[in-house]
């Protein structure tokens, strides 16, 4: 069955600030045949830093980052999952499930044959790539961790139902002014940036979606939806592999200001962790720690030993 899908121009990222490495895609993962996956292959080395992006960003986000593991002699990959950055946007919104985006996800790794892989996830690219090694554990060796969770059907709070509920009433999110609200050290060009995906309303099915699709309620005694149930059981079983299975090395960094996924979540994700260490807070940082990404990329080199 075929996807119907928009492409952004690629007009709309030219100059993009801090960002010029070469796009590159696949367009023939199993199962999503005719849609084309974008993602950044920088460097090389025997370690390979997988960044997953989250909502409502794209792998633009790890900028500051890239370049302290391309200079420590170490591989760098970012992915655009489909609906986001220069990844192909299916039309409908029904068409993004959870299993969809982690399946693209497990087909990506599989296709690139990535092994001794550093996970750097955030916001959804932890709610999925923290899934990922259930697949194929020998993969994986390091995480790094910031912002995010392994959600299975709790009580979401008043920050996240706001969040949910401000999306549903939103469908053409205007995606730079809500980055800019959350991280004020934004330039305007960063701003523009984080735009660039998305020309019109239609290309932001994806980011409309994810909000319905984390494994929560909106509050006490509302159930969740069938959207929201989808990924329970996958991420039950992946706190089980963290907790017992995990013999890798763990860094997590808490941006200090996210009022939903802030130091409470990351503390109650850390004890899930085996062998996690004490976090690095960041004081000033909210939800995108990314952007804080350069000295969070080199605390978490010195700790794995390999900086």
């Amino acid at each position: 069955m075929t996807i119907k899908a928009l492409r952004t121009p690629d007009h709309y990222f030219e100059n993009l600030s801090g960002w010029d490495y070469a796009p590159q895609y696949i367009d023939d993962l199993p199962g999503y045949e005719g849609l084309r996956m974008h993602y950044v292959d920088e460097g090389a080395g025997d370690v390979t830093f997988l960044c997953i992006h989250g909502e409502p960003s794209w792998s633009y986000l790890f900028r500051k980052m890239a370049p302290v593991f391309t200079q420590a002699g170490h591989r760098f990959i970012a992915v655009d999952m489909f609906g986001f950055g220069r990844s192909d946007k299916p039309v409908a919104d029904e068409t993004y499930t959870y299993h969809f985006h982690r399946d693209a996800l497990l087909a990506f790794v599989k296709r690139m044959d990535l092994k001794n892989v550093c996970l750097v996830v955030q916001d959804w690219g932890g709610i999925l790539g923290l899934t990922l090694p259930l697949e194929a554990p020998e993969r994986y060796s390091r995480l790094i961790v910031m912002n995010t969770g392994l959600p299975a059907g709790e009580n979401a709070g008043e920050g996240f139902a706001a969040w949910r509920a401000f999306c549903k009433a939103n469908p053409d999110l205007n995606i730079g002014k809500l980055m800019l609200q959350t991280t004020p050290i934004l330039s305007s060009a960063e701003v523009t940036a984080y735009d660039a995906p998305f020309p019109d309303q239609s290309y932001k099915g994806g980011v409309r979606r994810f909000p319905e699709l984390v494994m929560m309620t909106s509050g006490k005694d509302i159930p969740l939806t069938p959207e929201a149930s989808e990924g329970i059981q996958t991420s039950l079983e992946a706190r089980k592999f963290w907790a017992k299975d995990w013999s890798g090395d763990s860094f997590m960094a808490i941006g200090m200001q996210d009022p939903v996924l802030g130091p409470s979540a990351m503390s109650h994700l850390r004890a899930m962790i085996k062998g996690c260490p004490e976090p690095m807070e960041i004081a000033e940082a909210g939800h995108f720690v990314q952007e804080w990404g350069g000295p969070v990329a080199k605390a978490a080199l010195e700790k794995f030993g390999i900086a």
